[in-house]
């Protein structure tokens, strides 16, 4: 059509020299283009939620705001990011992160309609719209198990976590690639392995990932190994403001990126879930996005309380906190951390969470939580040395046991499907043509 052209957004830092290239030609009808410019990532995603239609989001990667969660907000409105790749950063690979091309400094105006004609369309009456773009973090790659362990704060769930990460750690199927991953807004495992804090942790790895795919290599050399544990350790935030400098999207491919890279991983996250939904806040969102994607990934999540009145109220209150945030109840597992050993004790303490959890008609994966008694732990944690043999195996039997139960009830790969010569339709050239 000859109405059709090119509808560009534009983002570079000040006197980008491409920036005043692509402006003067879309000016002078050199191509086919109008081109939008923008001053910040602030700006583009105002104008991708303000319902026009874009043909693609051209950005310089040396611009501060460019990252995964800049590429996946255009994706979400079906616009292709075009980056123009900054020489003083060639760790950064823009394709690696979902970007549809890249293009060399000093482009001219063939080079970039070459990238618009493949990976984008021109802006014409509005009745065809391009297609949404597939996240390339999303398939294609083996992820490992990953098992979560939330509790409110003084319920033991850390102490948990590493006594899970201890018990999977033994196993020779895993060849010692157990790693333990402080994801939780106050992290603790610092402390409990008298690690120091000035080593690479959480933070590095996702800033590691918000302009790259580091290779599994890379992430293992985040992380630390705990010889006398059998399983790696992930340090966590060095305070809990830190939150805020982490990005939805670089969040997601880091623990994809962990766990490409070893067997089984087991999160320690904070025991809250709250969304957007909930109170109308997208900051509560994305400060607890750690703890809400690891326990939705999850084979097992372990919710974690303390027995006594407030802590059977606070445990079912986090179930149905979990349940909320998208975790099926099948997969978590209740733990009453420091159970009295009485057995009348224990069952007045699972009928107690089984009533309160029936008001809302939430089934867990075990008829009743899994009891950890009280233990000596304190010489453990300052020594270094293996944790109570009884408590790793009493997580990590139960643990187990619901992924077992979970495996052999998942529904068989049906495997490749004869596709019926002519059942597929047909393909043209031209999006109005209807086959």
């Amino acid at each position: 059509m000859a109405a059709e052209r090119f509808v560009l957004l534009g983002l570079a830092p000040a006197r980008a020299a491409w920036f005043e290239a692509v402006a003067q030609w879309a000016t002078s009808a050199s191509i086919a283009a109008e081109f939008v410019k923008c001053v910040s990532a602030e700006e583009v995603r105002a104008r991708l939620a303000s319902g026009r239609r874009h043909s693609a989001l051209v950005v310089d990667a040396a611009t501060p705001s460019f990252d995964r969660d800049l590429i996946d907000a255009c994706q979400a409105c079906s616009t292709p990011v075009i980056v123009v790749r900054d020489p003083r950063h060639a760790s950064v690979h823009p394709l690696d992160i979902g970007a549809a091309a890249e293009l060399v400094p000093g482009f001219g105006p063939d080079e970039l309609l070459d990238a618009l004609s493949v990976h984008s369309r021109p802006v014409g009456d509005g009745t065809w719209l391009p297609p949404a773009i597939e996240d390339g973090e999303g398939g294609g790659f083996w992820q490992a198990p990953l098992f979560t362990v939330c509790g409110p704060g003084g319920t033991g769930a850390s102490t948990v976590a590493m006594a899970l990460a201890t018990g999977l750690g033994r196993d020779a199927r895993y060849a010692r690639r157990v790693l333990l991953a402080d994801l939780a807004r106050r992290a603790d495992q610092a402390m409990l392995h008298d690690s120091p804090e000035l080593g690479p942790g959480l933070q590095e790895l996702v800033d590691a990932h918000r302009l790259a795919r580091p290779d599994p290599g890379e992430v293992r050399r985040m992380t630390f190994e705990v010889p006398r544990r059998g399983y790696h350790l992930l340090l966590g935030l060095r305070q809990p403001q830190a939150w805020s400098a982490l990005r939805p999207r670089a969040v997601d491919a880091a623990l994809s990126g962990v766990r490409r890279a070893f067997q089984v991983v087991v999160a320690d996250v904070t025991g809250d879930f709250e969304g957007e939904a909930d109170g109308g806040s997208i900051d509560v969102e994305e400060r607890n996005h750690l703890a809400r994607t690891a326990a939705r990934q999850a084979t097992v999540t372990l919710a974690v309380g303390a027995p006594g009145l407030k802590g059977i109220h606070s445990l079912a209150g986090l179930v149905r906190d979990a349940v909320r945030a998208g975790v099926a109840p099948g997969r978590i597992v209740a733990v009453l951390n420091r159970s009295p050993r009485h057995p009348r004790a224990r069952a007045e303490s699972a009928r107690a969470l089984a009533s309160l959890l029936a008001a809302d008609g939430i089934q867990l994966a075990l008829a009743g939580p899994v009891h950890v008694p009280e233990r000596k732990l304190d010489e453990a944690l300052r020594d270094g040395s293996p944790l109570p043999g009884a408590l790793v195996e009493t997580v990590t039997r139960a643990v187990r046991a619901v992924a077992d139960r979970l495996a052999d009830a998942a529904p068989p790969d049906p495997g490749p499907t004869r596709i019926v010569p002519g059942s597929l339709g047909s393909w043209a050239e031209d999006p109005e043509v209807e086959a």
